[in-house]
C-alpha cells in the first residue's frame, strides 16, 4: 500500500471559454469530475493555477488547473508543487493523447513527452519526468487532417455520447492510482479495451 502523503493532481488544458469542451481539455474535465464527486472547492488561485484541497477516499491531495496555456503548464505547476512541498513522484498529470485510439485510457510511470506540449513543458520545469501520468486517448483526425484543429476542436456527436463514461472511467482510474498506487492502477486499467 503505498504511503498516504500528499499528492497532487493536475488536469492539463487551456483556460477560457474558447477552450472549454475541446478534446485538447479533458485533463480539465477529469479534474472537474474528481471537484465534484469528492465535493472538492475549486476556490484558490495561487500561481496561474485554479485548485482546491481535499480528500479523496482517504487520500490528502490537491487538484489542479493551470491557467497557462498548455504549452506553459509547466512552470505554474512547479511554483504550485514547490509551495506545498510535493515531489514529481506524488504528482498524477491527466492529460490528452492523440496516440490513444478514443476511449482507451492508459496509465504511466514515467518517460518522454510523446509530441505533447504540456508534458513536455512540466519536464522542462521540473527537469524530470519522474511523475505518473493518466492518458485519455482522444484518438487522431482522418488523414489529412490537421492535428491542431482536432486537438483543439469539440467532441463529436458519436463521441459526446460516450464521453461521460470515457471521464468517468478516468476518474476511477484516478483514485486507484491516488490510493493504490500506480502498479494497481496500471493493471485495472491498461489492459482494458477502448469504452463503447
Amino acid at each position: 500500500m503505498p504511503q498516504l502523503s500528499l499528492k497532487l493532481v493536475v488536469g492539463l488544458g487551456n483556460p477560457g471559454k474558447n477552450y472549454a469542451g475541446t478534446r485538447h481539455n479533458a485533463g480539465f474535465m477529469v479534474v472537474d469530475k474528481l471537484a465534484d464527486t469528492f465535493r472538492i472547492a475549486m476556490n484558490n488561485k495561487k500561481f496561474d493555477t485554479i485548485f482546491g484541497k481535499g480528500k479523496i477516499e482517504n487520500q490528502d491531495a490537491i487538484i489542479a488547473k493551470p491557467q497557462a496555456f498548455m504549452n506553459r503548464s509547466g512552470p505554474p505547476v512547479r511554483h504550485l508543487a514547490g509551495f506545498y512541498r510535493i515531489s514529481c513522484e506524488d504528482m498524477l498529470i491527466i492529460h490528452d493523447d492523440i496516440d490513444l485510439a478514443y476511449g482507451r485510457i492508459k496509465i504511466k510511470e514515467k518517460g518522454g513527452d510523446g509530441g505533447h506540449k504540456g508534458i513536455r513543458s512540466l519536464k522542462d520545469a521540473f527537469g524530470e519526468g519522474n511523475f505518473i501520468r493518466l492518458r485519455i486517448g482522444i484518438g487522431r483526425s482522418g488523414a489529412g487532417a490537421d492535428v491542431v484543429d482536432h486537438v483543439l476542436g469539440r467532441f463529436g456527436s458519436e463521441e459526446t455520447g460516450l464521453l461521460d463514461k470515457i471521464l468517468a472511467t478516468a476518474m476511477d482510474a484516478a483514485v486507484t492510482i491516488l490510493c493504490e498506487g500506480a502498479k494497481e492502477g496500471m493493471n485495472r486499467f491498461n489492459r482494458m479495451k477502448t469504452i463503447n
